[in-house]
């Protein structure tokens, strides 16, 4: 109702397309009609208008709608995204308390895994969420924690409930896809581990996902590159044997904000045409996931940073990254 009640008023209002929803543009266009009629039409002409079906009234109302509308990325979407020396510092400082409540964890579950300890995937996410507590700043969880073991890891957007999910156990592989919101920062990590012996398949298999990683962590790229330019370095080592996965391999992160944070990602929808900017920050998870089988995702955060380099070929900087993750 505020949205329409401000175009009643013949409000101008600037509205993002990349992520206004329907409901709101309708909103809009009915208090743009609205605000049409105040301005003298008569009965008749408000009759006619009220007519779902009348081409006129729908192009009179479409074009009041452009006039008082402005469909343009918000300007506070960059300006968050391209965090400044104090969110970086708290971003870094977050991330090490985050590592340790990680190290704490892993250090925990491979003792409890070892001693033959039966744990579900519920209660390893419930007990990652105690070791994140004792660190200071820590608010809440930053997104609900993928604990997905054997085949459960292979479903890319698991949610472990207590009547459904898996023991954590031994044979097969272990996603782990968690992160943390403290007061200074917010954190996203993703590791996969066995607690026992491998298959080869699996071994080739995390193998280039991490050669995939690696090759994204490391790269170099000039300044106004949109982020999927980059995206088929993560991919190349899986694609050299017919393996893929089906997200994006990047998206970007706030500074004590929103986990999921526009407008810079890195994946291979290539519309997203925004460019990677010095102070923004992005993951880093390639994956590879095998139905019915096993699920194989590293992820990191990274910094993008410019780069000293022995040349500058055109005048202009050149980006890499720096890791956030511990």
């Amino acid at each position: 109702f505020f949205f329409c009640r401000l175009a009643e008023k013949g409000a101008k209002l600037w509205l993002d397309s990349s992520s206004v929803n329907a409901a709101i543009v309708s909103v809009f266009r009915s208090g743009c009609d609205r605000y049409m009629r105040k301005r003298g039409k008569t009965e008749r002409q408000i009759g006619k208008e009220a007519s779902s079906d009348d081409p006129t009234t729908k192009k009179r109302g479409v074009q009041n709608m452009e006039l008082n509308g402005l469909y343009k990325a918000s300007p506070v979407t960059l300006a968050k995204s391209v965090k400044n020396e104090s969110e970086i510092r708290g971003m870094k400082n977050s991330h090490l308390r985050d590592a340790a409540a990680l190290a704490e964890f892993w250090c925990w579950i491979e003792e409890e895994v070892r001693n033959n300890v039966a744990l579900t995937e519920v209660q390893v996410a419930e007990n990652l969420l105690e070791f994140r507590r004792k660190q200071d700043g820590f608010i809440e969880t930053s997104f609900d924690t993928i604990s997905g073991y054997g085949a459960n890891g292979a479903i890319i957007h698991y949610r472990p409930t207590p009547d459904s999910c898996s023991s954590v156990g031994s044979d097969n592989l272990f996603l782990l896809d968690s992160g943390a919101q403290y007061v200074d920062g917010t954190t996203d990590i993703t590791r996969t581990v066995h607690f026992g012996e491998p298959s080869p398949r699996q071994k080739e298999c995390f193998t280039r996902v991490l050669q995939g990683h690696i090759a994204l962590d490391q790269a170099v790229f000039p300044e106004r590159t949109p982020g999927f330019v980059l995206d088929v370095l993560a991919r190349s080592s899986l694609w050299k044997i017919g393996l893929d996965y089906r997200h994006g391999t990047g998206h970007g992160v706030g500074a004590a904000l929103n986990v999921h944070e526009g407008p810079q990602s890195i994946s291979y929808r290539y519309g997203n045409l925004t460019a990677l900017q010095k102070g923004m920050i992005v993951s880093n998870e390639p994956g590879y996931y095998e139905d019915n089988s096993f699920g194989i995702r590293i992820e990191n955060l990274l910094l993008v940073k410019e780069v000293n380099l022995a040349n500058s070929f055109g005048g202009i900087s050149y980006l890499g990254f720096e890791k956030l993750t511990f």
